[in-house]
């Protein structure tokens, strides 16, 4: 697999990004292969495993997923994870498997904390399906809030240059010799000059939740972005 990288929209391309490698994800575990399923799974066949997730009503209300759609959501979780949590050591083994000339270390590291709501260092069934929906199926609001989130490092409500400059660089370290052109040493910094030119409206050096979105919104790549992955399951 070859990658152009081309050196305009990076906030596209990061967007983009995350949703395609947590699909990916996703498929390796068997979360969006969906099939009929018997009235066995009808209570998500919680005593088999140590962490037990919340009911399917509840999720049902927390995401646009119908309860067959949980429920075999579920069952592909179950069987790759059964101890019904995922940790970050896991999560990166699981990443670096589709960058083998890449290193996906830290990207991974960004994406989990991404999808680790709770902060307690693992990723529940109800963090995954919760970022599946939202990823999937939530309004254009919801997704760039949860993009702007997993930019936002520290979670203190500002993308900095410094933490886009971290996120470009584990993008093109896990991309590795796939990138085409080769990529330059000072391409990382030129991408994040661009993102602030475009995305920090008031010239204060940091990007606030409403200059993401308002820009976001602005930008046709961008929305067009957000609609490639809704029918994926």
């Amino acid at each position: 697999m070859s990658v152009r990288w081309e050196t305009e929209g990076l906030q596209t391309v990061g967007i983009v990004c995350l949703v395609f490698m947590f699909l990916k994800l996703m498929h390796l575990l068997g979360l969006i292969d969906i099939t009929e399923t018997d009235s066995s799974d009808s209570d998500l066949e919680l005593s088999t495993v140590r962490h037990q997730p919340e009911g399917l009503d509840q999720l049902q209300a927390q995401t646009k997923f119908t309860k067959k759609e949980l429920q075999s959501l579920y069952r592909g979780f179950k069987n790759e994870c059964p101890s019904g949590l995922v940790d970050e050591e896991t999560f990166k083994t699981i990443y670096s498997q589709f960058f083998p000339q890449g290193d996906a270390t830290t990207y991974a590291h960004f994406l989990f904390n991404a999808f680790d709501l709770d902060r307690n260092g693992s990723i529940r069934f109800e963090d995954f399906v919760i970022g599946l929906s939202v990823l999937l199926r939530g309004s254009v609001t919801e997704k760039l809030n949860w993009a702007f989130n997993l930019y936002d490092i520290n979670k203190d409500g500002y993308i900095t240059k410094e933490e886009m400059l971290l996120i470009m660089k584990s993008i093109y370290d896990m991309m590795g010799r796939y990138t085409y052109p080769m990529v330059r040493d000072e391409a990382p910094n030129e991408h994040v000059d661009k993102f602030f030119q475009k995305m920090d409206r008031n010239r204060d050096g940091v990007v606030t939740i409403d200059e993401f979105m308002e820009t976001c919104q602005k930008d046709e790549n961008i929305m067009s972005s957000m609609q490639l992955f809704e029918n994926v399951i």
